[in-house]
């Protein structure tokens, strides 16, 4: 048993830091390579902290485990909005810039909406995750837009920005020239990324073994707060710094980064039907938890910390009522 948890211990170490280093390395390559700062940090940056979880989660569906896959996308959805986010605002009160909450937190509501959806009616096979992975396109395309023509990014810059806050190197980052040492970078993060996604697949099996519980359940909690990590350092540090409005975004474009990229690409990679169990109640959760959010950003523009603290308690009850 101290075996396995140590494997799933091991599996995130690799998995945060191995998402780390490759996103600085692709950053770099990017940056020498010519592609504008915008563009970098709106899906190689905005993706950086999602890496966990896609590793993860595509993983686990390949290993034929999809209580794991979509119980990690799900539960770090979740994770996200009431223990994240509400931790955040405890810090800090997060301020909504308006333009984040009428697009991208509504984008965000009606994506979880659709995905709740949908995973009653159809297995998530690779048509549903090409959509899901079109959508994203389409929508990074269309913050593009909207960035250079009216200088509004939304979530997804926000995001971008909370991973740049909390490292150092990626807010400086080198004008070296040359590619061999970013490439060497990116390709050693992701084989770490690769190796800590297989460990944390494995020892999370095998906890539910050990302990009586579903696969379902392990990946809703543990595996979902554990590949949420890099999201809630971030946020944090962007609620420690008084950036609310980061820490608004950051869940947001995750929020939307989880559904339509991990989940998009999960299926895409490894069809598989959504548990029963996250179809009934998870998902349906996760509309709801969604929804209460928003309205919470909506009276005031604000998250302060009583609401807040009703987040964070959101969230211990549900793990209360998830774990026999």
């Amino acid at each position: 048993m101290i075996t396995t948890w140590i494997l799933l211990l091991g599996g995130f170490v690799l998995l945060v830091v191995g998402g780390e280093l490759l996103v600085r390395g692709a950053v770099q390559i990017a940056e020498r390579l010519g592609m504008s700062p915008l563009v970098i940090g709106l899906t190689l940056v905005g993706f950086g902290t999602s890496m966990p979880e896609l590793v993860t989660s595509v993983q686990a569906g390949l290993s034929g485990s999809p209580g794991i896959a979509y119980g990690n996308i799900v539960g770090s959805n979740l994770a996200n909005i009431l223990l994240i986010a509400g931790a955040s605002a405890i810090l800090c009160p997060i301020v909504v810039a308006r333009s984040a909450l009428r697009r991208d937190a509504s984008i965000m509501l009606a994506i979880a909406a659709a995905f709740a959806v949908l995973a009653v009616f159809v297995p998530m096979g690779r048509p549903v995750g090409t959509l899901m992975l079109v959508l994203l396109v389409a929508y990074l395309w269309f913050v593009i837009r909207q960035e250079r023509a009216h200088g509004d990014a939304g979530a997804i810059h926000d995001k971008s920005m909370a991973l740049s806050e909390a490292d150092v190197s990626l807010a400086g980052r080198s004008e070296t020239a040359g590619l061999l040492v970013p490439v060497l970078i990116a390709l050693g993060g992701l084989g770490l990324v690769i190796a800590g996604g297989s460990f944390l697949v494995s020892g999370a099996v095998e906890i539910a073994r050990d302990l009586g519980v579903s696969e379902t359940v392990i990946g809703l909690t543990i595996v979902a707060v554990g590949t949420s990590m890099p999201e809630l350092v971030t946020s944090v540090i962007a609620a420690i710094k008084r950036q609310g409005d980061v820490a608004f975004g950051n869940v947001v474009g995750s929020n939307i980064y989880n559904i339509l990229g991990i989940g998009g690409a999960t299926a895409l990679i490894a069809p598989s039907m959504v548990p029963a169990e996250i179809v009934r109640f998870d998902a349906p959760l996760m509309v709801f938890v969604s929804l209460v959010f928003v309205l919470f950003a909506a009276t005031g523009m604000r998250i302060g910390r009583r609401e807040g603290g009703v987040l964070v308690a959101g969230y211990v009850a549900y793990c209360w009522l998830l774990w026999p």
